[in-house]
């Protein structure tokens, strides 16, 4: 386990001093004020707006839109790192309402866009003085046929607070108050879920398989409670498809993230046919395991005599030479989350499981959130966030409507940032062993980055198909998901009895319903990047920056065409996979040299 002396905590006084800030209290009240100010200036008023009072109007808007995101955040970022702490839940809860309420009060403008004639939309669309908001237009105004009247918009996001949100904000405050006993080398610790989680890349088997089966445990324990907030947040998401004249439960996903059904139709296909390719690493895993067949608790384990630990200040300076050797943009962008705390990485109780990069606005610095127990997967988890991280700097040229990327971009340097650190460590490694050790990691994030991710979107395209014809409980659910992983694992791998509750802790089906499937998405394209970069060397360099400066000023398609990638082509997706299989041979090759040696 990690200790305390190695491990960082995020310093929040960037944002606010304290949760009972004077300045937190001033800017809540005054963005109310703002917003009411501003829908009384231009309400009912959109359409009769010259170019130049509708730039004035945008402007504005991004300006509201800064001063709201800042007080949210910080209430968010102190819940996620302390969930148990009374005040982080009653500041959360107001940022929530406070949130709530001044959208109500700016719904009309978004509305009264979406409204415009055609006509004039194509000429406001296509004005020069607007060129900076085009996109954010053109995206807007994709939602129209699925719009509704303000009052009815209004009272759809006023329930959210008692309906969705209130189920998602109860899956996160019960998650993070699970406490673990858990009986290692004859010492019985109290343990967080992600200390657990970590044990799955434990040496010992017996303690990786007990240590998953504790974890999902408790989750099957409160399974009544589990099982009702999914239910509810598939009940909920059908409603509104329902409501609005959606034609189907993925096609809002799509809208947001700017892609056809059809390519992440053809996506999902080909990382459906690709299974065999991940069943025949599974058997490689097994042999150099030296065990028969996997289970999957074992799919992560270390190879025998390879269990090293990386303290967090090692992880740190491993991140810092692999992002620097690629650019020093990138390194002193990273180096600025270490110098000025913006990392939260020791596990704790009532801390939130996994990582994320929170990126604010394009005037504020992103944060980072981690548990960090200190085994090489948390390293790469580190070069993810901190990719993440960059991506939110660079994209700070940009505007705050483009500020954020669509979705499928987002994991663009995350993914990135894993894979200079695969071919950092792979440089520096000259024993055998351990390159077959970093070789297998980045095997399996790869794995777990798109087969997995396929699997999740295969089982929640099922579960809320079946919760349309009526309430799941939590047995039906653990069959869907039973019957979705047994189609990747095949013959390869055995699911152990309590993996049928793997589905019940993954958060993305709560607080993103269809996410996972952008992680696929982004770790074929960033493939394809990175056999780009290899190929072309410095000069690459430059036209990647500017894919992340982009931010989300542009479609997924047009942004990424500039570096030669064309995500219409037929055969794009199966070139990542074809990547893979060069890791997997690099893989039986060095095997093959071990063993004759």
């Amino acid at each position: 386990m990690i200790r305390k002396k190695d491990a960082g905590q995020w310093d929040l006084t960037l944002l606010y001093s304290s949760s009972r800030s004077h300045k937190l209290k001033t800017d809540l009240s005054s963005a109310e004020t703002r917003a009411a100010r501003f829908r009384k200036k231009y309400y009912g008023k959109v359409a009769t707006l010259s170019v130049d009072q509708l730039e004035t109007a945008l402007h504005e808007f991004e300006g509201l839109q800064e001063s709201i995101v800042r007080p949210q955040s910080y209430a968010y970022l102190l819940f996620a790192a302390d969930s148990e702490k009374i005040e982080n839940k009653k500041l959360s809860q107001q940022a929530m309402e406070f949130g709530n309420r001044i959208a109500r009060e700016l719904l009309f403008f978004d509305l009264e866009l979406m409204a415009l004639p055609d006509d004039r939309f194509l000429e406001l669309k296509d004005n020069d003085l607007l060129a900076t908001y085009r996109h954010y237009l053109e995206k807007l105004r994709r939602y129209r046929p699925y719009t509704l009247p303000e009052r009815e918009e209004s009272i759809l996001k006023e329930k959210r607070l008692t309906g969705v949100e209130a189920f998602s904000h109860l899956f996160d405050e019960l998650s993070s108050s699970f406490r673990y006993d858990f009986l290692m080398d004859g010492e019985l610790l109290e343990l967080t879920g992600e200390e657990l989680l970590g044990l799955l890349h434990h040496c010992d088997s017996s303690v990786r398989e007990r240590a998953f089966a504790t974890f999902l445990a408790k989750y099957r324990e409160q399974g009544i409670v589990i099982a009702s907030i999914f239910n509810n947040a598939a009940l909920d998401h059908g409603q509104e498809m329902e409501i609005r004249g959606y034609r189907s439960i993925m096609e809002p996903t799509h809208l947001a993230n700017e892609v056809e059904p059809r390519a992440v139709e053809r996506l999902m296909e080909v990382s459906e046919k690709n299974y065999p390719l991940a069943r025949e690493y599974f058997h490689l895993k097994a042999r150099l395991l030296g065990v028969p067949k996997l289970k999957h608790t074992d799919i992560y384990a270390p190879l025998a005599g390879i269990n090293r630990i990386y303290s967090f200040e090692s992880s740190k300076n491993l991140v810092l030479e692999a992002f620097g050797g690629f650019s020093p943009v990138f390194g002193a962008i990273v180096e600025k989350f270490f110098s000025e705390e913006r990392i939260d990485a020791q596990p704790r109780h009532g801390k939130s499981g996994g990582a994320f990069c929170m990126g604010i606005s394009p005037s504020l610095p992103p944060f980072i959130l981690l548990n960090h127990t200190g085994n090489l997967r948390d390293v790469a988890t580190l070069a993810h966030e901190l990719g993440h991280g960059i991506h939110f700097v660079l994209a700070q040229k940009q505007s705050m409507v483009n500020y954020h990327p669509p979705t499928p971009l987002a994991e663009t340097a995350s993914i990135f940032g894993e894979m200079l650190l695969t071919r950092l460590l792979l440089h520096r490694e000259a024993d055998t062993k351990q390159k077959i050790s970093i070789l297998c990691a980045a095997i399996e994030d790869i794995i777990a980055t798109t087969f997995r991710q396929i699997v999740l979107t295969r089982f929640e395209e099922r579960f809320h198909a079946k919760r349309k014809e009526g309430l799941l409980t939590a047995e039906e659910i653990c069959s869907l998901w039973w019957e979705e992983n047994a189609r990747l694992y095949g013959d390869s791998v055995e699911m152990t009895e309590p993996y049928r509750w793997g589905w019940s802790y993954i958060s993305h089906f709560i607080h993103s319903r269809f996410y996972c499937y952008s992680y696929a998405f982004g770790e074929l394209l960033v493939l394809s990047l990175f056999n780009r970069y290899l190929a072309e060397g410095k000069s690459f360099v430059p036209i990647y920056l500017s894919i992340l400066e982009s931010g989300g000023s542009r479609s997924p398609a047009d942004t990424v065409r500039a570096a030669g990638v064309d995500l219409a082509e037929p055969h794009f997706w199966q070139e990542g996979y074809d990547f893979l299989r060069g890791l997997i041979n690099e893989l039986k090759r060095i095997m093959e040299v071990q063993q004759s040696s």
